[in-house]
C-alpha cells in the first residue's frame, strides 16, 4: 500500500462537520476530493492530515478557523445606503449579491440587515470563524 507524500495526487472521501455536529459538506462515491499535495489546492492543514495515511485508512482531523476560512472580520461587513442600489431592485436578508468595488473587483455578500435607508452586507466566507472537523478516508495515491 502506497504512502501518501509530497506530491502525490489523492483520492479521499470526507465528511466535513461543524462544532454543533451540522455537516457542511461531503463527497459522493461519484465525486471523491482529488488534489495534489503542496500545490495549494486545499487547506495546509488538510494536506497535513493526508500526509502519511495509508489507502483505507481513516482518521478524523479538526482544523481550527485560522488554518481554515480565517477568522470573521468586522471590516468584512459594510453598511451600504440603499440610495446605491438600483430603484425597485427587491433585496432581502439571506441574498447573495456581487458587489463591485473601486478597481472593477466584485465580490460576492450576503444581505444580513435590510432598513429604508441601508442595507448591510457581509463578505466573510460563511465559514470563517468556524472550526471545521473532517472525517477522512484515503481511497486512492498516484
Amino acid at each position: 500500500m502506497s504512502n501518501v507524500h509530497h506530491g502525490s495526487t489523492v483520492t479521499v472521501q470526507y465528511i466535513g462537520t461543524l462544532d454543533n455536529g451540522r455537516t457542511f459538506d461531503s463527497t459522493t462515491e461519484e465525486a471523491p476530493l482529488v488534489f495534489t499535495i503542496g500545490a495549494n489546492q486545499v487547506f495546509p492543514a488538510l494536506e497535513q492530515a493526508v500526509l502519511c495515511m495509508r489507502i483505507g485508512e481513516t482518521k478524523n482531523v479538526v482544523i481550527p478557523a485560522s488554518d481554515a476560512f480565517g477568522p470573521r472580520l468586522k471590516e468584512n461587513i459594510i453598511k451600504v445606503d440603499r440610495e446605491h442600489f438600483p430603484a425597485g431592485k427587491e433585496i432581502k436578508e439571506g441574498q447573495k449579491l456581487s458587489i463591485e468595488f473601486s478597481g472593477g473587483k466584485a465580490r460576492v455578500m450576503l444581505v444580513t440587515e435590510v432598513t429604508e435607508a441601508e442595507v448591510t452586507l457581509d463578505g466573510n466566507h460563511p465559514l470563517a470563524g468556524l472550526d471545521l472537523t473532517f472525517a477522512l478516508r484515503l481511497e486512492g495515491v498516484e
